[in-house]
């Protein structure tokens, strides 16, 4: 059987960017994940131990949107390696990261970046 676990809109401050200036103020981030895997046997047992925790999952999100870096594809490749090397048995990892208010010209509604990881 395929399931997904999805994360919707995790509203998160951090501190991320190549600009000086960005880790001093921040800026508002938005993380979508989601990831697959074999769920099957909790939809029979109803124990937490037959599925992947997701709360654990938000907690490794939040703890590497902390660690500041100049780039965001840094972050999501750090979330993308704790969440596969602490979760065996997820198949498939989907992470989408977005700056709401990049410090660029113009009118947006943010700047995202979309990572996708096939695991054996």
């Amino acid at each position: 059987m395929k399931s997904k676990i999805i994360l919707e809109d995790i509203k998160i401050y951090a501190y991320h960017g190549v600009l000086p200036e960005e880790a001093i103020i921040g800026n508002h981030y938005v993380v979508n994940l989601e990831v697959h895997a074999d769920l099957e046997k909790a939809s029979q047992s109803d124990n937490l131990h037959d599925t992947i925790n997701y709360a654990e999952i938000n907690d490794i999100i939040h703890q590497e949107m902390k660690v500041r870096s100049e780039l965001l594809e840094h972050v999501i490749g750090r979330i993308i390696n704790k969440i596969e090397s602490q979760f065996p048995q997820i198949t498939f990892i989907k992470i989408k990261l977005t700056k709401i208010i990049p410090p660029m010209p113009g009118e947006m509604k943010g700047v995202s970046l979309e990572f996708e990881k096939e695991i054996n």
